[in-house]
């Protein structure tokens, strides 16, 4: 599509906003919600098959991690969106005596969201339903990486919702570089903050407000007095879910000293039980998405170990089907090439530590993390962790399962994202507060002090500034 046609879409949801979706209201956006749920509940093997088709994603975690928090989504705000879209009333302070105030929330018009490839029905629907329930008309842009997928979400959109309200454009970077050239009212990126910074540039000529959830370097912190063998378990699934491929994944963790031999003993043997046989694939380990990546990973795991890490688990690879098994790497230092970037796949790298202040320098000398993990069994610890850190979000004792907490903001903080998602606070996100004063015809305390400015004024103005 050129970008002359991307114009008139965007001009004809424009068009189709101020007259018809506006003022929608809540039954009508709760019949869009309930017929993408139905098409969902009823195309559930299409999904798992496209997904599988772009990067060999196992079933059980297309169901877990694409399907369900859609679904979810979908579920929270359909039991809340009446009391989100109700008027906010606010108190009346004495000066403002005879008003009465309130805040309404309404669509931002005609959204922009642009979705990634390594959770591509999630990360492209779940927005998508925030959109609708707040009431906006949306251009959704699927990622090119993974083309089935992408294929069958255009196909939904069509099934189900006019153009002018809701439509999918496919296409790669240069499709996306045309969209930004629109002054949407909101844009929703999910992505690196290479390229969020590139949508936030480019919303910056139109002021159009954003939407960032990008991704970082997501620490781990196990002390001494952690579970070790529920640890294990949960860091391997946080840690290789989606192949590694996703901006909650643990990218680091530190293990206290005192624990570190028994930890890594239990990891393997965890490991062993989770995967099965290092040199054997795992069916249950996605791929990763491209050749590029794949030799990216490939490469990263090479270097490290070279540099002397310690291979623990996994380290087997299969270019043809750009498989890197789960891989466990000992011995890291904060050198090392893995410990540098974010890394996006299947490698996890331990750490040592002694004590914890020299952890907490370290998660602070680097960019805000989208997530922070504690491992500990004294909550005094963890909030002292807390405390003397910041991170978009943190889990105790657990790993990624913030993400699918309904009532809980997701987002990150400047470099891993600007602004919250899922339930209310996606609902907010694509609507605009507006704050409304209503004043009795005639009555306003503010006449008192309307020029000329007399002395009988300004005997007024100074009772105001020491009791009001």
């Amino acid at each position: 599509m050129q970008d002359y046609r991307f114009s008139e879409l965007f001009e004809a949801q424009k068009k189709h906003f101020q007259n018809h979706i506006k003022s929608s209201r809540p039954d009508a956006r709760i019949v869009k919600l309930k017929k993408i749920r139905t098409w969902i509940t009823t195309h559930v093997q299409d999904i798992r098959d496209a997904i599988y088709e772009d990067f060999r994603k196992p079933s059980v975690e297309v169901d877990l991690t694409d399907i369900r928090p859609v679904l979810m989504e979908i579920e929270h705000a359909l039991a809340h969106i009446r009391s989100w879209m109700a008027p906010r009333y606010v108190s009346t302070p004495l000066l403002f005596f005879g008003t009465r105030s309130k805040v309404v929330y309404e669509p931002k018009g005609v959204c922009l969201i642009l979705a990634p490839w390594n959770f591509p029905f999630m990360l492209s629907v779940g927005p998508l339903i925030s959109a609708i329930a707040a009431g906006n008309c949306c251009i959704l842009k699927p990622s090119e990486m993974t083309p089935q997928t992408s294929r069958l979400i255009a196909r939904m959109i069509a099934e189900l919702f006019d153009p002018n309200e809701v439509c999918v454009v496919e296409g790669d970077h240069v499709a996306a570089e045309a969209l930004l050239k629109l002054p949407f009212h909101h844009i929703f990126f999910t992505g690196s903050p290479a390229i969020g910074k590139k949508v936030m540039h480019a919303a910056a000529e139109h002021l159009s407000s954003v939407t960032l959830e990008l991704g970082g370097k997501n620490p781990v912190i196990v002390d001494e007095t952690a579970d070790i063998e529920d640890t294990v378990s949960k860091l391997l699934w946080g840690k290789f879910m989606n192949g590694g491929q996703s901006c909650m994944a643990p990218n680091y963790v530190y293990v206290h000293h005192t624990i570190y031999t028994a930890f890594c003993e239990a990891l393997v043997a965890m490991y062993a039980r989770m995967f099965g046989a290092a040199n054997e694939p795992s069916p249950d380990v996605a791929s990763l998405v491209s050749d590029r990546h794949y030799e990216r990973i490939a490469s990263l795991i090479r270097t490290t170990v070279a540099q002397g890490a310690k291979v623990l688990a996994g380290n087997h690879s299969d270019a043809a089907r750009r498989y890197v098994a789960p891989t466990v790497l000992g011995n890291v230092t904060t050198d090392h090439a893995v410990m540098q970037d974010e890394i996006f796949g299947p490698i996890l790298p331990l750490l040592e530590y002694t004590h914890r202040d020299e952890v907490i320098a370290y998660i602070n000398t680097q960019e805000r993390p989208l997530n922070l993990y504690i491992f500990s069994t004294d909550m005094t610890k963890a909030d002292a962790i807390i405390a003397q850190t910041t991170a978009g979000s943190t889990c105790i004792n657990e790993t990624t399962l913030n993400f699918a907490h309904p009532d809980l903001p997701f987002g990150g903080v400047n470099t891993s994202g600007i602004g919250k998602a899922h339930g209310y606070y996606g609902f907010l996100a694509f609507s605009n507060e507006r704050g409304i004063l209503k004043q009795r015809r005639g009555l306003t305390t503010m006449k008192l002090v309307y020029p000329p400015y007399t002395e009988r004024v300004k005997k007024i103005v100074k009772l105001v500034m020491k009791y009001l």
